[in-house]
């Protein structure tokens, strides 16, 4: 039975309540750094520990003998991209990295491997092949991306330059997570299908690249259990498919015959009111796991229906 201890840096939203749950079923201890700690953690929830994201504190002592460390800190993408968000959106993923960082170089016994967050968003809009590991980077005026991509390189530059010989890093560059919980995008499809509204989005043609939760955390102990890995790793299914195709089989799945479709300006006005941006709808982000096939990782779910499927079973039970 696995017991090293694991830190979860920004550790308390979506992503890391499936990780922490997944590594104490595993008998590890979970470390969780956030900004909102618990001082009293139940049996049944994992220690939490307090940090600010941008500066050192009592928390870099979890990080001295550590095996592995997490870090999911970021504002949501899911916001407007006006001055002060964009700001936040920054400053929370590049200041949180930095500050990892530098704890790391101060440990006696800095942990075994760092995984960083990054985002598929990072390659090139494109309705061509997928993009793996080595795909193109760079932002589309038709994807209206330049400031994620911005974001995506900034990040993924300040975890290089890292200052951590002795610590294993890689870089997540994350797909769309299917899973339940409190911000996770597909009970939000569901609820949209059977209101109607599970229709095309915009032309339809833009590529969604995704991957089941279960698989993520498969991955990610690949990842943690493969020495020589290093470097960045997509994780995403191995067949993206269209947002046409998406929207058909969550309508499918949750018996609705027919889902009225939203053009795009109609996503631009829905955008607004409901304060986030259309990018996160029309760009096409292709992508496939090449390393992780590579290396012969099998996933469980490699399509859409199936884990949609799987996942509605699970919420039916």
């Amino acid at each position: 039975m696995k017991t090293g201890r694991v830190i979860l840096a920004g550790g308390s939203g979506f992503l890391g309540n499936i990780l922490s749950e997944h590594f104490r079923a595993q008998g590890r201890e979970v470390v969780v750094l956030t900004r909102s700690a618990r001082p009293h953690a139940g049996p049944e929830q994992p220690r939490e520990c307090s940090w600010d994201g941008c500066t050192p504190g009592e928390w870099t002592r979890e990080l001295d003998g550590a095996d592995v460390l997490i870090n999911l800190a970021g504002r949501s993408v899911d916001c407007r991209y006006h001055a002060r968000n964009r700001r936040l959106l920054m400053d929370s993923r590049i200041d949180s990295t930095r500050v990892l960082g530098e704890a790391i170089s101060r440990c006696a016994r800095p942990p075994g491997i760092w995984l960083n967050a990054s985002t598929a968003t990072i390659y090139k809009h494109t309705h061509g092949p997928a993009w793996d590991e080595n795909g193109e980077i760079g932002a589309t005026p038709e994807a209206q991306d330049a400031f994620s991509i911005e974001i995506a390189t900034a990040w993924e530059r300040e975890f290089n330059a890292a200052n951590a010989p002795l610590t294993r890093k890689v870089a997540l560059r994350m797909a769309m997570v299917f899973g339940h919980g409190r911000n996770s995008v597909f009970p939000v499809l569901c609820r949209l299908a059977r209101c109607g509204l599970g229709g095309r989005m915009a032309s339809g043609k833009q590529f969604v690249s995704w991957i089941h939760a279960a698989d993520l955390c498969r991955a990610l102990d690949w990842v943690i259990e493969r020495e020589g890995f290093t470097g960045p790793v997509n994780l995403a299914a191995p067949h993206p498919v269209t947002n046409r195709e998406m929207m058909a089989t969550v309508r499918e799945l949750c018996g609705v015959p027919f889902g009225l479709p939203a053009a795009a300006w109609m996503l631009e006005v829905g955008a607004f009111f409901l304060r986030t941006e259309t990018e996160l709808i029309i760009k096409s982000r292709c992508v496939v796991p090449g390393r992780l096939l590579a290396d012969g990782f099998q996933f469980h779910f490699t399509q859409m229906r199936e884990a949609m499927a799987d996942l509605l079973a699970r919420t039916s039970g």
